[in-house]
This record gives structure tokens, C-alpha cells and sequence, in this order.
């Protein structure tokens, strides 16, 4: 297929200015005016390109990459080839992120099909709407009644922002969300799909009656939700994400969750309705949470576990029922002896002889 980017080619940066960006100390007779104009896997790098190295397994790679620079810890310096511009530094991959970063900046949010501050003809703004300045409303989006959008905002294609919903300043809306009841603050970006406000789930008695939801959803400033991502409303409490959170994709966040500051939800994971995650908490891949358990400040979860009580403040907890991890561990290499502790070994028959 033709190669096409999607992202502006970008103009460059010397080593000397990666230098500056990243803190990394360049080797002895380095070329601080080489320019890099790319980044690139350390195997498939050329010499306008900045690759990076953490892990051993990628050696043999760095002893034969064709690239221009690389940022690697001074332990594998020696095996760096002759020509490649080594930059030392503890941390090469947060460091490669941060000039893949000023290389691309317009990668680091989803973008609108129109690139410019504009609203298009056949989105539909209700009158009573308030959009500030410099705001991108894209085709087929609809803005209700009293919502207000923030200057420098995107709304997507197709999405659907509510009656009375806030907005903030330099927020993402990508196409085909749908956000009603809420309550959201600055730098906040939503990718595609996401379903953010709707009815939480409540029933009551044996004939199952619906329970009003009258919260809202309360998104902080700088959190980030992938794409197809739900969040309810709250019923009577409010549904709150807090601030600089980060929610992977197809996530459930029920009723009257409260997450805290600078946490990390990881794809699949579902949180029940009242569902408390503190600050700095995290949760692994397709992790489930019972209603009204709590997950203490700094507290892990480790990919698929199932977690039906309270895990105390910095403590990391696996399995199904989740338990503390050493004693998960335990259990894990019990079963183990215990499944080959079990197996018989045949025994192998003796041929009878006859005569």
C-alpha cells in the first residue's frame, strides 16, 4: 500500500536541542548540530532518526542499528556501533518520550476533520448554547440547549453534547460521543465512542422498579478516557473521575464511582455502582470490582482479578477473589505442586513369554 502519514512531518531537532529537552549527556565527539527529524524502532532506524534501548533483549539490535541517535543507559554504551550518537541517560524511554512528544504534539490528542476553529454548516447549535472562541464544532454534532463549549475545544463529528453540559477549555470531544449530565473541566480529552452521563443501573424489590438517577458525572481537569469508554451518572451522589486520571478503553464506570487523583483504569476493566478508587490507585487489564469496595491510596490490582473487598492503601492484590499478591502467589504455586503431585505415572506392562 502507498505509505502515507497522518501527522505532519516534522522539521527537526538538532542533538543539541534533545540535550536540552531530555537531560540525556551525549558521548565524547558527539554532533551536536545533527539533525533528527524522526523517530524510529532501533531496527528499522535511519540516520536522520532517534531510536532508544532499556532492555537487554534488544542487544543485538543496537550493535547493528543504522540509526542517527540513541538514548540508552550508559551500561550500553559499549555496545553502541562506531557513528552512532550515543545520549546517556537513566531514563531512555521517558526520554525518547519526551522528544517523540515535541516531534509530533498534534499526535497527542484525537484531531478534527475540519483543523481549524470552526463550526460546520450542518452542525446543529441549539440558540441558547454558549461556545467561546476558537472552538471546533465538526459535521453532524449537535450542541443542546444551555451547554457551554470552552475557547480552544474540539466536538467531534457526530457528537452529541446535552442539555446544560459544561465544557471546558481545550477539551477533545471525539466523534460519535455522547455526553449528557455532565460536568467536565479543562484539558480533558474523550476519544471516539464514548457514552458519558446516561442512566445508571438501579432496580429495586422483586419487580425490579427503576431508581431514578438524578446525579451527574463530574470529569477534572487533564483526564484522559479511550475510546468506547461508559461512565454513568451518579443516582443521588455524583459519579466523579478526578483530576489527571487516565481511563484505557471500553472501561464501565457505574453509579456513584469516585475515583481519585492520577489514577490508571486499564482496558475492560468494570467498576459497580459506589465504587471508590482513592489517589494514585490502579487497576490491570479486565479487573471487576463489587459494588461499594474501596481501593486505598497508591493500591494495585493486577490484570483479571476479581475484587469483592476493600484493598487497604498500597497494597497490590491478584486473583479471583483478588487476596494480597504474595499470598496469591502462594496459592498459585500450591495448585501447582498439587496438579503434579497428582499425576500417575503408568507403570509400562511386562511382556509374558510363553513356552
Amino acid at each position: 500500500m502507498t505509505k502515507r502519514s497522518f501527522f505532519d512531518r516534522p522539521s527537526g531537532l538538532t542533538i543539541a536541542e534533545i540535550i536540552s529537552l531530555t537531560g540525556a549527556e551525549a558521548r565524547d565527539g558527539a554532533r551536536l548540530s545533527h539533525l533528527i527529524r524522526d523517530v524510529a524502532p532501533i531496527d528499522h532506524a535511519g540516520p536522520s532518526d532517534l531510536t532508544f534501548i532499556e532492555n537487554n533483549k534488544y542487544l543485538d539490535a543496537l550493535a547493528t542499528t543504522h540509526a542517527g541517535a540513541c538514548l540508552m543507559p550508559a551500561r550500553f554504551e559499549i555496545r553502541a556501533p562506531d557513528g552512532l550518537i550515543v545520549l546517556r541517560t537513566p531514563e531512555a524511554f521517558q526520554a525518547f518520550v519526551t522528544v517523540h512528544s515535541e516531534l509530533y504534539p498534534q499526535s497527542l490528542r484525537p484531531g478534527s476533520l475540519f483543523e481549524s476553529n470552526d463550526i460546520a454548516p450542518n452542525a446543529t447549535v441549539h440558540p441558547t448554547a454558549r461556545v467561546e472562541n476558537n472552538v471546533t464544532i465538526d459535521p453532524g454534532a449537535v450542541i443542546g440547549p444551555r451547554a457551554e463549549i470552552g475557547a480552544g475545544s474540539i466536538i467531534g463529528a457526530t457528537a452529541v453534547i446535552g442539555a446544560d453540559v459544561l465544557i471546558g477549555r481545550d477539551c477533545v470531544i471525539g466523534a460519535g460521543c455522547s455526553i449528557m449530565h455532565a460536568l467536565i473541566g479543562d484539558h480533558v480529552v474523550i476519544h471516539p465512542g464514548c457514552r458519558i452521563g446516561q442512566d445508571g443501573f438501579g432496580y429495586a424489590g422483586a419487580k425490579q422498579r427503576k431508581i431514578p438517577q438524578t446525579g451527574r458525572v463530574i470529569i477534572q481537569n487533564n483526564v484522559e478516557i479511550g475510546a468506547g469508554t461508559t461512565i454513568d451518572r451518579g443516582s443521588i451522589r455524583d459519579t466523579t473521575i478526578g483530576e489527571a486520571t487516565k481511563i484505557d478503553n471500553l472501561c464501565q464506570i457505574g453509579h456513584n464511582v469516585v475515583i481519585g487523583r492520577h489514577c490508571v483504569v486499564v482496558a475492560q476493566c468494570g467498576l459497580s455502582g459506589s465504587v471508590t478508587l482513592e489517589d494514585f490507585a490502579m487497576l490491570g487489564g479486565a479487573v471487576g470490582l463489587a459494588p461499594h469496595v474501596t481501593i486505598g491510596k497508591g493500591g494495585r490490582v493486577a490484570a483479571r482479578s476479581g475484587i469483592m473487598h476493600d484493598v487497604p492503601p498500597g497494597e497490590t492484590w491478584g486473583g479471583y477473589p483478588a487476596v494480597p499478591s504474595r499470598q496469591w502467589m502462594r496459592q498459585q504455586a500450591t495448585l501447582a505442586r498439587l496438579a503434579t503431585s497428582g499425576k500417575k505415572t503408568a507403570t509400562p506392562s511386562t511382556p509374558s513369554s510363553e513356552g
